[in-house]
């Protein structure tokens, strides 16, 4: 009969064999996280799972500052993803979806105090609008980030539809490809990046972004096991008020979440 130490010596033993066979699966499926934020503010958290408070927001990007985060602008992740630079280790991206009021007021303060890059995607037809409860920014506001060396302007399209629902080949050029060009003029810039609204995208929608010369392109709601390695398809990470958790935003952040997601029940 085996000695209680020595069962729980192999106990041990087999506990840190599967943790280090799981670990060495999960480390082959790293990709770099891109963080995707809606709204920042103190109302909209309670209203749906898309904001998150600003006191939540503050504690993530002091985490990731304070914890020595490679946080890069979607330049840098698009040079890192197709090769042209080795992966530094806790590599991260920032982004933002609509171009909501509270960029300006609440998150774009936060990110220069940290200085933290981010990339912040607008809809054409709705900057300086206010529809319900959703006020945008103005484009002087917008026009002040892009000219800070902080925020990056990308295009969220003209009018915000799943482009997958379009039927004609001139709507999808025009909320693709107009809004590159509508911006480009507005803004005296490149608009080099492209978020599918409602994540939506499909390969006439990546065609088409291709061609009208976007860099890299995002999007959310991938299918399980979708590889995410299309510079025209990558995918993000809704970030929410349950993150306000700093163990759960740590997991997200580490570029092994999505991962585990997907596969949990296998292990």
């Amino acid at each position: 009969m085996l000695k209680p130490v020595k069962v729980l010596f192999i106990i041990a033993a087999v506990l840190l064999l599967s943790f280090g066979v799981y670990l060495s699966v999960v480390m082959r499926h790293y990709t770099v996280p891109i963080l995707m934020y809606h709204y920042v503010n103190d109302e909209e958290p309670l209203r749906s799972k898309l904001g998150v408070s600003v006191a939540s927001f503050e504690r993530q990007m002091r985490f990731l500052k304070e914890h020595r985060y490679n946080v890069v602008t979607l330049y840098e992740l698009a040079d890192l993803l197709q090769g042209k630079k080795k992966i530094p280790a806790k590599t991260v991206a920032i982004t933002f979806d609509d171009g909501y009021l509270d960029n300006y007021t609440n998150v774009y303060p936060i990110l220069k105090r940290y200085q933290l890059p981010a990339t912040i995607f607008v809809v054409v037809n709705r900057v300086g609008k206010r529809l319900g409860n959703d006020e945008y920014m103005s484009w002087q506001q917008i026009q002040e980030m892009a000219d800070s060396g902080i925020i990056t302007i990308g295009s969220h399209s003209m009018n915000h539809p799943n482009l997958t629902e379009i039927d004609s080949p001139e709507k999808l050029t025009y909320e693709i490809v107009e809004s590159k060009r509508f911006l480009e003029e507005k803004l005296k810039r490149k608009i080099d990046f492209f978020s599918y609204p409602f994540g939506g995208n499909d390969a006439g929608s990546r065609v088409t972004a291709k061609e009208a010369g976007y860099r890299a392109c995002v999007g959310t709601n991938f299918p399980p096991g979708y590889p995410g390695d299309d510079i025209y398809a990558l995918k993000r990470l809704r970030i929410s008020e349950t993150s306000r958790n700093m163990l759960v935003f740590w997991i997200e952040a580490s570029g092994f979440y999505t991962y585990i997601k997907e596969h949990r029940d296998e292990y």
